[in-house]
């Protein structure tokens, strides 16, 4: 994949460090974008970093924690500095928490996913969008989930994040739309990342079970997610916004 779906655009990605947010970094600057990694990892996202500009991608890393709303607006500054404006934003930080029933799940773990995976989304848009509105626009891609369309079993807090991400995403469609502003999510279904790895692992023959109900009949590569976030971020979709693309290998249908 190289072309010039991207070329000449400033993306932030945050959660870069690993599983999609990774694929993204390499999608994207394979699409001609330069790209501003974010994430709590340092050590990974230098590593990446390096990888990209070995083959001759423009990239830049940053250290964020999405929970902590200076800290995401530093990342936007960051771009900001680094490269004169930024002109997408893909938000894909998030934790997948535990698969517990609702009636034994703890408040902590509640508080933590939707500290991450909506506050998260929410720290992170309005400086990104303030960064577009001074530079004429942009596209924003928030990483929901196909748990953000329908219901999957002992997984509460994080249904209910991602379900919160949906209505950010429509709320800033509409709030933006005549400011030259899109703003989308992509909803993935089983896609390979370490919080899908971590979650087989804890439960053996989920990932069987899961791509049964899937009509492609398997799971997902990060690769796949990010070329979908590309498109949104890219000028050939250019009357779409507040849409919620499913990357799910057909779920949602059944």
């Amino acid at each position: 994949m190289n072309s010039d779906l991207l070329a000449g655009k400033v993306v932030l990605i945050t959660g870069a460090s690993s599983g999609i947010g990774a694929a993204a970094a390499r999608v994207f600057s394979q699409e001609g974008a330069t790209v501003v990694l974010a994430a709590r990892r340092v050590e990974r996202l230098a590593e990446l970093t390096g990888e990209l500009r070995a083959k001759g991608a423009e990239a830049a890393h940053v250290a964020c924690d999405v929970t902590d709303a200076d800290d995401a607006a530093r990342a936007v500054r960051f771009a900001e500095s680094e490269y004169g404006r930024l002109d997408g934003a893909f938000n894909n930080a998030g934790i997948g928490g535990d698969r517990t029933p609702m009636h034994l799940m703890s408040d902590d773990v509640y508080d933590t996913v939707m500290d991450v995976n909506v506050r998260g989304v929410w720290n992170c848009m309005r400086p990104e969008i303030a960064a577009m509105l001074r530079h004429g626009g942009g596209a924003v891609v928030n990483n929901s989930s196909v748990a953000g369309l329908v219901a999957i079993p002992a997984a509460a807090p994080y249904i209910a994040a991602k379900h919160a991400v949906i209505g950010l995403t429509r709320a800033a469609a509409d709030e933006y739309a005549q400011q030259g502003i899109r703003v989308n999510a992509v909803a993935p279904g089983t896609t390979r990342s370490e919080i899908t790895e971590d979650w087989f692992r804890r439960n053996p023959g989920l990932e069987q079970k899961v791509n049964s109900m899937t009509p492609q009949g398997r799971t997902a590569d990060p690769e796949e997610v990010a070329a979908a976030a590309a498109w949104l971020l890219s000028d050939r979709c250019p009357f779409l916004t507040g849409a919620v693309v499913p990357v799910d290998g057909g779920f949602v249908n059944q």
